[in-house]
């Protein structure tokens, strides 16, 4: 199968081709049978001839070429309105049926020169396509955001995520003006299923307000900066954040950590959630018990990522101490309850690293952590005497 792409180096367009192209690498799509996918990119550098060619033998189109901050105002009739006009008349020409996905905008509800372009662009496809008998779609697209997004440009998301990452001051003339948006991946999966046969329907789009728009996405600065990470359990702060990280400057991609360093090894936390806990690095030396501690309420899991050693666990009131051998070539995640105190013990000869999980942000004012060792000297004392009578039986019975 082959199929056109107008506008294939912009922004939906780029997205677009990436999954198009993701079904060519892999041979086939399961929806489409074992049919191959060609992709065939038509952009704004492209010779006309090519659209000539492609609009012959092509099987599926996307028009997706628009313009929407042109420098003149009648740019807006020469590509929205002209390059449509032209697609269709060549693909009429060529007695081509291949199905048309035209993207338009919710402007064309608006009396506005681009508005009007986009209404011109969409009566264009629908009366081609009633005359020819040739399916279509026409996607009237909201604010749309995501990854290669250019900002100043496409969305006022991609120009805060640029200019907030950057530490750039923003301006809003009314942040109570409401913004309807849609996450680029969601209008990917649309336009697929257009071509699939599946749905292809923007089923997720969001409703919020300019000011809240800036403020969620300022958040995210600040929780990178604390080495949180916000609640990806909504779906929109989970997309916008997303794209967000994409607008970083390829400088500002790495941030150190605060390590906390002595002779028994090191100590960093790196992930920090709202409502998960958070994630932290433990390097063990050799030979150093690191712990003894115990938690009311905190429960943590830990995993031991390289070298080898002991989790040691004493419940509080017992005499019984568990230990757990642990390695780094045999991957294995241990619950540490609350109510027993616990310790990790290095006997390998190399740093034991352990990834600890703990179910809470640690807060140096609330730590829920008290020192209490696994075997204290009374355990010692009394399992000592317990092998000195062990080996005075057994003189007894030689």
């Amino acid at each position: 199968m082959k199929i056109l792409v107008t506008g294939a180096g912009g922004f939906i367009g780029k997205n677009l081709v990436a999954a198009l192209e993701h079904v060519g690498v892999s041979g086939s799509c399961p929806e489409l049978g074992q049919e191959i996918v060609k992709v065939l990119c038509f952009g704004r550098e492209s010779e006309k001839k090519t659209l000539e060619r492609y609009t012959a033998e092509c099987d599926f189109v996307y028009h997706l070429a628009g313009v929407n901050r042109p420098e003149k105002p009648e740019a807006f009739e020469e590509v929205n309105t002209g390059l449509t006009c032209e697609l269709l008349s060549l693909l009429e020409k060529h007695g081509n049926k291949a199905p048309v996905v035209l993207a338009s905008s919710v402007q064309a509800e608006k009396d506005n020169p681009y508005g009007k372009s986009k209404k011109k662009a969409e009566r264009l496809v629908t009366r081609y396509g009633r005359k020819n008998d040739v399916e279509t779609f026409i996607y009237r697209l909201p604010n749309i955001f995501g990854k290669w997004c250019r900002p100043y440009y496409n969305s006022v998301a991609a120009t805060f995520c640029h200019q907030i990452s950057r530490g750039l001051p923003i301006h809003i003339n009314n942040p109570e003006a409401v913004l309807q948006l849609a996450y680029i991946d969601d209008v990917i999966t649309a336009m697929l299923g257009a071509l699939t046969g599946g749905d292809h329907r923007i089923t997720e789009t969001y409703e919020v307000t300019v000011g809240s728009l800036a403020e969620k996405i300022e958040g995210f600065r600040e929780n990178r900066e604390k080495l949180e990470v916000p609640d990806m359990a909504d779906p929109l702060t989970k997309k916008l954040y997303s794209a967000y990280l994409t607008y970083l400057s390829v400088d500002n991609l790495s941030q150190p950590l605060k390590t906390h360093t002595d002779a028994r090894g090191a100590f960093a936390e790196f992930i920090k959630t709202p409502d998960r806990g958070q994630l932290s690095v433990n390097i063990t030396k050799a030979g150093v018990t690191r712990g003894d501690h115990w938690h009311h309420t905190k429960n943590e899991k830990f995993l031991v990522v390289r070298g080898t050693g002991r989790i040691r666990l004493r419940r509080l009131g017992s005499d019984r101490i568990l230990e757990y051998p642990v390695s780094g070539e045999q991957l294995e995640v241990m619950d540490i309850p609350a109510g027993y105190t616990h310790a990790l013990v290095n006997d390998g000869s190399e740093d034991m690293v352990t990834l600890i999980w703990a179910c809470e942000i640690f807060y140096p004012q609330q730590p829920d952590t008290y020192s209490l060792a696994v075997e204290p000297e009374i355990i010692k004392e009394v399992r000592g005497n317990e092998k000195a009578e062990a080996h005075d039986d057994s003189r007894n019975t030689a």
